[in-house]
C-alpha cells in the first residue's frame, strides 16, 4: 500500500512539473531556432544584414554600378587590394555610420587594374554598420558582416554566416583583428 502511496505521489508530481519542463524546453528550442543561442549568424543578425545590405545597394555602396573610391594596396583577409567608403546611413529605422571595403583579389589585381575595372577583381565586401547604445558595447556597438559579390551572406568555415558579433570572445574574427590592431584601427571603432 505504501509503494502504490509513493508511486501516486510521484505520478502527481510528475503531472505538475511536465507543463513547466515541456513549455521551458521548447522556449529554449525556439530561442536556439531562432538564433538567440548563437553568438553571431542567428535568424535576427541574417535579418539585418539582409536590411543593410538593401540599404547600402539604395545608397550605390555595393553592386555593380556602386560609388568607387581610390583603391589601395591591402592585406587579409580583406583582400591584396581594397576600396573604401565611410558614410551613415538608416537601416529599418536605425541610422548609423557604415564602412564598407571592397575586397579584391586575384593574380593580375593591382591598384592600377582594379582602378580601371572595379568589378573585375571584386571578391567580397566586408562591412562594419555602427547601432545603437547597447548592441554591443564591448565592441563600439559594431555589427560585422561579409558578403558575397552578390549580396548573399558569407560564412565560416563551419557554416556559420558572418553577420552580427563575428567571432566576439575568439582569438580570430572580425572583433579580434580590429581590436589587436590598435592605432588609428582602434579609433575607427570607437566613432
Amino acid at each position: 500500500m505504501e509503494a502504490r502511496r509513493n508511486i501516486m505521489t510521484l505520478s502527481r508530481t510528475i503531472s505538475l512539473l511536465a507543463g513547466p519542463v515541456l513549455a521551458l524546453f521548447v522556449t529554449s528550442h525556439v530561442a536556439l531556432a531562432q538564433g538567440k543561442g548563437q553568438p553571431f549568424g542567428g535568424d535576427a543578425d541574417v535579418a539585418f544584414a539582409g536590411q543593410l545590405w538593401t540599404a547600402m545597394k539604395e545608397a550605390n555602396l555595393v553592386g555593380v554600378d556602386r560609388i568607387v573610391s581610390r583603391p589601395f594596396q591591402g592585406n587579409e583577409p580583406h583582400g591584396s587590394i581594397q576600396q573604401v567608403l565611410d558614410t551613415r546611413i538608416s537601416v529599418g529605422g536605425e541610422a548609423g555610420r557604415v564602412i564598407v571595403k571592397a575586397n579584391h583579389g586575384g593574380e593580375e589585381a593591382g591598384v592600377d587594374t582594379v582602378h580601371r575595372n572595379p568589378n573585375k577583381f571584386l571578391a567580397a565586401y566586408t562591412v562594419m554598420f555602427k547601432k545603437p547604445e547597447g548592441y554591443d558595447p564591448e565592441n563600439q556597438n559594431w555589427f560585422w558582416v561579409k558578403y558575397t559579390t552578390d549580396g548573399q551572406l558569407d560564412t565560416n568555415p563551419k557554416g556559420m554566416k558572418l553577420a552580427g558579433r563575428v567571432a566576439k570572445g575568439t582569438n580570430q574574427g572580425c572583433i579580434a583583428c580590429h581590436r589587436a590592431m590598435g592605432g588609428d584601427d582602434l579609433e575607427i571603432l570607437r566613432k
